[in-house]
């Protein structure tokens, strides 16, 4: 070999090979390239939603936390646009939360008996965002029981007054309880539900000896949204999280060429330590994820993927990654056999809402939402996502308010979408949007077969000229 080639191609080898850091393997420019695109896709969900637990269960100045881990939190009331921690927030049935560390021993969720008439869900979601199981009136019932979370670590057989053992692939979750509000005066009747919903360790259950404490956590620093489409200390918070999501058996050989980039659970992602070749690599990798994150956006807003299509366990959703990021616009939604979201951000011509215009939504006589609970439409403003104040302190329209909204003359119902008022005789059926674009959410809350299999659609939503 020619010694005055040798300083150079020794350099091409460092610009993307940091094995002494422990940041990255032998890796081409393009092979790293293609790695960050395929890990930022995988990770984002992940990130986004570490974001969210820790503002819920770790940071106690910040103004959404909740509770400490394993403790519920209920919130007797409805979103506001005060409320800014997630995005497309649920407005019609208040919430209870539960931060699940599954490290020490299982945990134990106790639901009372709850009328038949009323709905209420306990949705739980795992680190990778996978809705992994559900109790309630679709799922389990509206009888009270006892149900056991176990994380992946638990080897143990269901005890003596367990109704169910539900296995969790992640050592951290999500439990997001939803309990139907009727109207405004059923509030106090929602609160005393809530009160009855119980958390325990499984040796509180049992009246046993409390296993050893899991060891203190050193949680990563969240990224900011902004933050985790800009750093690339992205991948080193997805590292930490990865550190508490054994590896499935799917995903192996996945995980093992992240490696080669210096992604892998447990470890630390200095981006500092990053040559510059590599750096631009990972960042041009990241470019293309948003490409085709974009691309896939598009084909949600087109119709061409729904938002039942995005949420589910790990089988429904195959591993399809981008679905799961997809999912992120309206994070921690349910799997579509427990609500479905038709989302409204064009009109029937197709183009993008906003308040400066005047739109109708039309239920033709029979044509409502076919559901075994109830549906809603929600506003959000864009692009943020979030409720729209509005002088009527309204933010939805739902089926519980329809014996106090106008029928048409034939027996159909239109919706009148706008910023202003529709006058006094129509504003029953407004709904307010904000005066720039807006999107709106409609959910079908234990959708029936018309609305699964594609019978029924949504209607459009008509520009008023």
């Amino acid at each position: 070999m020619n010694r005055k080639c040798l300083p150079a191609l020794l350099s091409a080898f460092a610009a993307f090979a940091i094995s002494s850091s422990g940041q990255a393997q032998d890796v081409t420019p393009e092979e790293a390239r293609a790695i960050a695109k395929e890990a930022y896709i995988y990770g984002y969900p992940l990130v986004d939603s570490y974001r969210i637990q820790y503002a819920y269960f770790v940071d106690k100045d910040d103004k959404s936390y909740k509770a400490p881990w394993n403790q519920i939190k209920n919130i007797p009331a409805v979103y506001t646009p005060a409320d800014t921690a997630i995005q497309t927030p649920n407005s019609d049935t208040p919430y209870s939360f539960v931060g699940l560390d599954l490290r020490a021993e299982p945990i134990v969720i106790s639901v009372p008996e709850i009328e038949k008439s009323r709905y209420y869900s306990v949705q739980f979601i795992d680190a990778y965002t996978f809705n992994f199981a559900y109790v309630g009136s679709r799922a389990t019932g509206n009888n009270a029981g006892n149900f056991l979370v176990a994380g992946p670590n638990w080897k143990g057989d269901k005890p003596a007054g367990i109704k169910q053992v539900i296995r969790s692939e992640t050592d951290f979750d999500m439990v997001v309880f939803r309990t139907q509000l009727f109207n405004p005066a059923d509030i106090d009747n929602v609160k005393r539900i809530q009160a009855k919903y119980k958390v325990q360790p499984l040796s509180a259950f049992l009246g046993t000896p409390t296993p050893p404490a899991a060891p203190a956590v050193d949680w990563a620093k969240p990224l900011t949204q902004e933050e985790e489409k800009t750093s690339l200390e992205f991948f080193n918070v997805l590292n930490f999280v990865l550190g508490y999501c054994p590896v499935d058996p799917t995903e192996v050989e996945l995980r093992k060429r992240f490696i080669k980039i210096g992604i892998e659970g447990g470890k630390s992602f200095d981006p500092a330590k990053l040559s510059p070749e590599l750096k631009t690599a990972i960042e041009q990798g990241r470019a293309d994820a948003w490409e085709a994150y974009a691309g896939d956006a598009k084909l949600l807003e087109a119709g061409k993927i729904t938002p039942g299509d995005c949420f589910g366990t790990r089988e429904y959703l195959k591993n399809n990654f981008l679905y799961r990021w997809l999912a992120t616009i309206g994070i921690y939604g349910n799997s579509k056999q427990e609500a479905m979201y038709p989302v409204y951000q064009v009109d029937s011509a197709g183009h993008p809402l906003n308040g400066a215009n005047r739109y109708t939504l039309r239920f033709a006589k029979g044509e409502l939402p076919p559901v075994k609970a109830f549906w809603s439409l929600t506003m959000y403003d864009q692009p943020q996502s979030l409720l729209v104040a509005n002088p009527i302190d309204r933010y939805l329209i739902n089926s519980p308010m329809l014996p106090e909204l106008k029928k048409d003359a034939d027996g159909g119902l239109t919706l009148y979408i706008q910023n202003d008022s529709p006058g006094k005789e129509r504003e029953s059926n407004w709904l307010p949007a904000p005066k720039g674009p807006f999107a709106m959410y409609m959910r079908l809350y234990w959708p029936a077969e018309a609305a699964l299999d594609g019978t029924w659609k949504a209607p459009m939503l008509n520009l008023v000229k």
